[in-house]
């Protein structure tokens, strides 16, 4: 288990991951959060964390696009519903 710390919370992360891996992956998150949290400070917790899982999901499928037109791939984003 290991124990980090995340938008001044902390949370037991129990997870057969390299403990070091596991405290990088949360200062990461922890600073997304933060930097969410500067540009709508009115947010909630919650509202912040959906900010971030949003801006984390583009950078993802922009690294898996990035990645797949470079090896001449392309797949089209999944587009969301609305």
């Amino acid at each position: 288990v290991v124990t980090v710390d995340i938008a001044g919370q902390r949370y037991p992360i129990r997870s057969g991951l390299d403990p070091v891996y596991v405290a990088e992956l949360a200062a990461y998150v922890d600073q997304k959060m933060r930097a969410a949290a500067e540009t709508a400070p009115s947010s909630d917790t919650l509202g912040l964390a959906v900010l971030v899982a949003l801006n984390l999901a583009d950078e993802y499928f922009r690294a898996r696009q990035n990645q797949s037109t470079s090896r001449g791939d392309f797949h089209e984003r999944p587009r969301m519903a609305g």
